[in-house]
């Protein structure tokens, strides 16, 4: 009887054992690389613990120019997952996927966002891809299109579904979680969404006229009836020629704006000198392409947004 006992307690230890690894093994977070920051914090607020996101275009990097090292192509092998903002926002990151023969599954965060066509003068150098199946809706080739979806908050809706969904298919023990979480930021976005219309309605849609380094913010100035004066285009590959600068000194003076605002990831020097010429006021740090650290003000989406806005109603009020 003894001898059964000590059988059946050694068994019930080694099983109770394999139970406590399968749950260690199954407890471990999923990997995810995200291509730039606000996805990457995205990807957190809707994983939660379930997930590991490594971000490549890191807090103040500019997605736009960066460049892959070989370490980043060992890290996306050992993710399951792989977020990107598509709109031809960052083609490094297909590049990437393909060279490391990356077999996870890719989430196309903006799939289903309206784009936002650019002006043709502001439109993307063509950079070879043009070819005529790469589309969006509306019929714009990429390089065309303002990748910039994410600062309407109504297309952060769009990017939390897809990236649950992605999540869901790649960890499906996870699914519920992943909705739960996303539904929840949702409203979160809708509350944001709600709040800028509310504190911009103090201010005249006459004097909503801001000056910012590059043009990343027609989202937000199509959502909200602000006027965007930007010195370069929405690549911050190609600068301004003197003639454009000096077309927008005009146009500043002639609309009387008094604040500048620098991004985080841009080169102030330009931006200093044409504030000087024009007779504005250099205002405080937006963010726009990418987070702040995380001892800044704009290292999540929601404070990036209300940091940004706070920045431009003081600015806007000098008009």
């Amino acid at each position: 009887m003894k001898r059964t006992t000590l059988k059946t307690l050694a068994l019930s230890a080694l099983f109770a054992g394999g139970l406590f690894n399968a749950h260690a093994n199954a407890a471990e977070p999923m990997p995810v690389v995200a291509s730039f920051s606000i996805l990457g914090d995205l990807v957190k607020v809707v994983g939660g613990e379930r997930v590991a996101v490594t971000t490549l275009a890191g807090p103040d990097s500019d997605a736009h120019t960066f460049e892959p090292k070989p370490t980043d192509a060992k890290t996306l092998l050992a993710c399951k997952l792989m977020v990107v903002n598509g709109l031809h926002f960052e083609p490094w990151a297909e590049k990437l996927a393909k060279s490391a023969n990356f077999k996870g599954d890719m989430v196309i965060a903006a799939k289903g966002v309206k784009p936002r066509a650019m002006p043709e003068e502001k439109g993307h150098e063509d950079k070879g891809h043009n070819d005529p199946k790469d589309q969006e809706a509306g019929g714009h080739q990429l390089h065309d299109i303002d990748p910039h979806a994410w600062q309407n908050p109504n297309n952060v809706i769009v990017y939390v579904r897809n990236i649950a969904a992605g999540l869901a298919k790649a960890d499906a023990s996870g699914a519920a979680t992943y909705q739960a979480n996303a539904e929840a930021y949702v409203k979160e976005l809708q509350a944001l969404d709600a709040s800028i219309k509310t504190q911009l309605a103090a201010i005249p849609v006459a004097k909503r006229k801001v000056i910012t380094s590059h043009d990343a913010f027609g989202y937000f100035a199509a959502q909200y009836k602000v006027k965007f004066l930007a010195q370069q285009g929405v690549n911050t590959e190609a600068e301004p020629s003197a003639k454009e600068i000096g077309q927008l000194i005009g146009q500043i003076k002639r609309e009387k704006v008094r604040a500048i605002f620098i991004e985080n990831m841009s080169n102030p020097k330009m931006l200093a000198q044409l504030s000087k010429d024009a007779g504005a006021t250099v205002g405080g740090t937006l963010y726009s392409d990418a987070l702040s650290g995380a001892d800044q003000p704009g290292s999540s989406y929601l404070k990036m947004m209300n940091h940004n806005l706070t920045q431009l109603l003081a600015g806007m009020k000098l008009n």
